[in-house]
Formats: structure tokens, C-alpha cells, sequence
């Protein structure tokens, strides 16, 4: 008999250590989640306008390089970049890309990017599909001219002319409209 009220006073002493333990991991999980929380609202403007500086120098910028485009293309179409060690021009955006052969094949990451070889850009990193031409070749030239043909390049524009940072985020404005239409 004493044995047994002994084991039940020890499961009673188990069964307190173990709800105090859940009050503190409890209690301790609601002031992590607090304090992350407030880190997080405390980080957010500075996230906010680092993204509001990165697009405000995009605006100003006259003839992006295939660097810069290959970053903000490849981030809006949310296509995930891992740094690699073995990257050789300081861009993992445009490390990618070229090893995706998402960039004409001479290009390089200081280079001025032409329209054509952003099309080639676009329309691979957002999975844009082409016409029989484009399907075949994959190649710059019929790259710009499906995205004409979508309307996403207005008018008749040179392929070979530089892009602005504001032809691209226009660019990239009218791809989501695309997609958010659903051609």
C-alpha cells in the first residue's frame, strides 16, 4: 500500500514538473514570438527602402548592364539564386542566367543590355511561351519578336538598341499584365 502512494505522489510530482515546464516553454514561446515581431516591424522600412532605392536607381539609370537586368528580372519573376563560389563576374543574378542560357551568348555582365537579349531574359526566366520560331531556336531576335507580337514590346523598336531602366520596369509591368490576364 505504501509503494502504490508512493508511486502516485510521484506521478503527481512528474505531472506538476511536466505543466510547469509547458507554462514556461508557453510563456517563453509568447515573448520570443513578441520580440520577433517587433524586430521584424523595426527591419521593415529598412527593407522597404532599400527595395524603394533599388528601383529609384533603376529609373535614373540611362542603359542597364546585363547584370542589372538579370537581378531585377530574375527577382520579379521570383526565381531563386544561390551565391556560388565559382561565380566569376560578382553576380549570381547574371552567373545564372548565362549558365541557364538565359542571356545571348556574348554577352557579359558589364555590357549594355540590348532589347533583344532582355526579351531572351524575359521570356525564359517568366516561362513565356512562343511561337514555332521561338520554340526551335530560342534565340534573341525571335525572343523580341514573340514579345512584340504579345504586345509586351510596344511599337516598332530597335532590337539592338539599348534598354533603360525605365524600359525595363515598363517591360516587366507589362509581363505581370500578361500573366495577370492570363495570355
Amino acid at each position: 500500500m505504501e509503494e502504490k502512494v508512493h508511486a502516485e505522489a510521484s506521478n503527481q510530482g512528474f505531472a506538476r514538473r511536466n505543466i510547469n515546464f509547458f507554462r514556461v516553454i508557453r510563456n517563453h514561446s509568447r515573448y520570443s514570438c513578441l520580440i520577433f515581431f517587433i524586430c521584424l516591424l523595426l527591419a521593415s522600412p529598412v527593407f522597404a527602402q532599400t527595395t524603394a532605392d533599388e528601383i529609384e536607381t533603376l529609373l535614373q539609370t540611362e542603359a542597364v548592364t546585363y547584370a542589372q537586368a538579370a537581378r531585377f528580372i530574375l527577382q520579379a519573376a521570383d526565381v531563386t539564386v544561390t551565391a556560388d563560389p565559382a561565380d566569376v563576374h560578382g553576380s549570381p543574378w547574371f552567373d545564372y542566367a548565362a549558365r541557364q542560357n538565359w542571356l545571348p551568348k556574348n554577352a557579359a555582365a558589364n555590357d549594355t543590355a540590348r532589347l533583344d537579349g532582355l526579351a531572351l531574359l524575359v521570356m525564359r526566366s517568366f516561362g513565356i511561351k512562343g511561337g514555332i520560331c521561338y520554340s526551335l531556336l530560342r534565340s534573341p531576335h525571335y525572343a523580341y519578336r514573340e514579345l512584340v507580337y504579345q504586345d509586351i514590346i510596344q511599337g516598332r523598336i530597335d532590337p539592338a538598341m539599348p534598354v533603360s531602366g525605365d524600359a525595363l520596369l515598363y517591360m516587366c509591368n507589362r509581363v505581370f499584365s500578361q500573366i495577370e490576364e492570363g495570355n
